[in-house]
């Protein structure tokens, strides 16, 4: 069921700005062994499913959009990615819902030209970022042709914050470097490109502090709350998002690893402000991927 603060709402309000595709494009293909990993690590079931079936769960929990994001880690993983054509694809069948976001390569050599492609050609709205799944520093000067290229298309980028879970358990960590999801790499991006809107994406661990310090002194870096369920997030995380960011935080899930109805059950139980809640649960995202 909806939680309380929709009850004055005529239709659906909450964007989730975080969900990932059910199926085996991203779940089994660009995922694979690390992905496998991460599953068993933590006793989840990584089952692929449909559209519909996500679609019709997001409804009735009251979400009426949701970000779609690309992956595209192919050169550091060897693994295939989830093509910005079938992301684009799935937006224009519901394009009431989703938000279609596209990924490239930073290692690739037709990155910027990709880059633009998925703007200009597919109408993709934003980009997507996995700094330790893609093994690469965002801060690097070997990539400012491609974050230049993405600030003068006009649209926002997510980024990856903290650890991640891909390839936890397994010899070496399947080769991932989580120090490239520390968000002080952020930083340093959005001090050069100021006209670069950046979502951080998870609350940061073990980089919490780093990441609300990143998001207090800079204009164009906000954070969402996805890939932790309410509970487990930081206490000075959900202080910031209370008080001093309320203006700079989202909902997001991670979908399918975390389920919306669970998240949003669990932050009701938080007592926020319903001023607040709007804010962080569609308020801030519309403004943010000006919808």
């Amino acid at each position: 069921m909806p939680i309380d603060i929709l009850e004055d709402e005529d239709e659906p309000r909450i964007i989730d700005t975080h969900a990932h595709q059910p199926t085996k494009e991203f779940l089994e293909d660009a995922g694979g062994q690390m992905m496998e990993d991460a599953a068993n690590k933590f006793g989840a079931k990584m089952e692929t499913d449909t559209y519909e079936s996500f679609v019709e769960e997001y409804r009735e929990a009251g979400i009426a959009k949701t970000v779609l994001l690309g992956w595209d880690a192919e050169t550091n993983t060897g693994n295939p990615p989830v093509p910005n054509d079938y992301v684009a694809e799935i937006r224009d069948e519901y394009d009431d819902f989703f938000v279609g976001f596209g990924s490239v390569d930073p290692l690739k050599d037709d990155c910027v030209e990709e880059a633009e492609r998925v703007v200009n050609d597919l109408d993709l709205s934003g980009f997507k970022f996995q700094q330790i799944a893609q093994g690469f520093d965002p801060s690097d000067p070997e990539h400012e042709e491609l974050f230049s290229t993405i600030e003068d298309l006009g649209v926002p980028c997510v980024f990856h914050g903290g650890n991640s879970t891909l390839g936890a358990g397994a010899p070496g960590g399947r080769g991932l470097k989580i120090k490239y999801g520390n968000p002080m790499m952020i930083d340093d991006l959005a001090a050069e490109h100021p006209d670069l809107q950046i979502l951080l994406a998870h609350p940061a661990f073990p980089w919490e502090q780093e990441q609300l310090s990143i998001c207090q002194q800079k204009g164009n870096v906000y954070m969402d709350l996805s890939g932790w369920l309410p509970k487990y997030i930081d206490d000075q995380v959900l202080h910031y998002a209370k008080t001093l960011l309320q203006d700079k935080v989202m909902f997001g899930t991670d979908y399918p690893m975390i389920r919306p109805e669970k998240w949003l059950n669990q932050f009701e139980e938080l007592d926020f402000p319903e001023e607040v809640q709007r804010k962080i649960l569609w308020e801030n995202a519309e403004e943010f991927l000006e919808l």
